[in-house]
């Protein structure tokens, strides 16, 4: 696990811009890796539309995180980078949080400092914590950690509650405190991208979300301002949910299977994807062993 997390850092450092898809579930964090990318996201929003079919209003739990991030890291061999919105409480529920994220295979999590609970960066209605607060955790969450290479990123929300000049300030706090990583959240203009890359000594990894509208840049454009990497975290579920719901209005206009076929995932492609050769050789495998020890142990007794 510490070559996946130390992986993940050296992506960081690359002059290229890291694009980070965001997984729903394992079998959406399967398919990116299976689509070439080097790693990938798995936040909030697509989780808790994946396990309550709910908005992120911070209605989920740590241990409900945890065994849902522990299955997705578990479906891919490339580093996943978590959301740990606001450490779940004060500094003792922070280090269950970094100790159990770690244990669920995680390369990067972040704690923004939201107060309890928290909601989706660009719903309103948003309030920060006092910075001695985030710092406590950040510094709780530090200790935490047993393996230094998993990257304890921040997120700041002040930039849509007290400005982005606070929410600078915040950012580079946090790494003073120990951080690896700190960024403003909901900031998306090309200007406000580059002072922010500018002033906060940290590989900037900006959010391309849904939820904030119409982007006016891409990836090229966010890479020539400096950014490091890219999260895409509704991307698998948002198209996952535009296919299902074409297919399924088909299905019940046309009241015909072969409406929606054509547009049915392979059974040969989910079948390789889902790795059910490699699954049925290893238990060939065992029931031969099986089979060959039992048969060893007749031999003895009829001996």
């Amino acid at each position: 696990m510490t070559d996946v997390r130390k992986r993940f850092r050296e992506l960081l450092a690359a002059p290229e811009v890291l694009i980070l898809p965001g997984a729903y579930d394992a079998l959406s964090a399967r398919m990116i890796e299976a689509a070439g990318f080097n790693a990938m996201s798995a936040g909030g929003l697509a989780g808790i539309a994946s396990m309550l079919a709910e908005p992120d209003i911070g209605q989920s739990n740590m241990r409900d995180y945890a065994e849902h991030y522990a299955r997705v890291c578990g479906a891919v061999d490339i580093p996943v980078t978590v959301d740990g919105d606001t450490g779940f409480g004060d500094v003792n529920n922070v280090r269950h949080m970094v100790r159990a994220f770690e244990a669920a295979g995680v390369a990067s999590l972040f704690i923004n400092d939201q107060v309890f609970p928290q909601r989706c960066g660009y719903l309103p209605g948003k309030q920060v914590v006092p910075v001695e607060e985030m710092l406590s955790k950040i510094k709780a969450a530090v200790d935490a950690r047993t393996d230094e290479s998993m990257v304890i990123g921040t997120r700041t929300d002040a930039a849509l509650v007290t400005g982005l000049d606070d929410a600078i300030e915040r950012s580079c706090l946090f790494l003073e405190a120990g951080a690896d990583i700190s960024k403003p959240q909901c900031v998306d203009r090309p200007e406000d991208i580059a002072r922010v890359v500018r002033e906060v000594p940290s590989p900037h990894i900006t959010t391309l979300s849904q939820a904030a509208g119409k982007h006016k840049h891409d990836i090229k454009e966010l890479g020539a301002l400096g950014v490091a990497a890219v999260t895409l975290p509704s991307i698998t579920l948002f198209s996952a949910m535009t296919a299902v719901r074409n297919n399924l209005a088909t299905l019940k206009r046309e009241n015909s299977l072969a409406a929606v076929a054509a547009s049915l995932f392979p059974l040969d492609d989910y079948f390789e994807l889902t790795g059910l050769k490699e699954l049925l050789a290893r238990q060939e495998g065992y029931e031969a062993a099986a089979r060959s020890l039992a048969a060893k142990t007749a031999r003895k007794k009829t001996a």
